[in-house]
């Protein structure tokens, strides 16, 4: 991970963007602890699928201990059907 300043990254625009794309994480300094990261749009992609994933897993946590907790409602094909 590198962390430069913001000066620096107006500077050196194309190479830092380079390092970026090739795999390194930029923390960009900026007044007032107001700093942001830059990453390659491939490592953004793969936290956020990581992300959903984790959303994904907590939704079927929760509906398991529903089901488990006898909050499901059973039905029969043919009832199914009569709805």
């Amino acid at each position: 991970m590198l962390a430069v300043k913001s000066m620096d990254v107006r500077d050196n625009f194309k190479k830092i963007c380079d390092k970026v794309f090739n795999g390194e994480t930029l923390v960009v300094s900026r007044p007032k602890n107001q700093n942001i990261v830059m990453m390659s749009e491939a490592k953004y992609n793969e936290i956020m699928k990581i992300k959903r994933n984790a959303e994904y897993l907590a939704m079927l946590d929760k509906s398991m201990a529903e089901a488990k907790a006898g909050g499901f409602i059973v039905k029969s094909i043919d009832e199914l059907e009569n709805m």
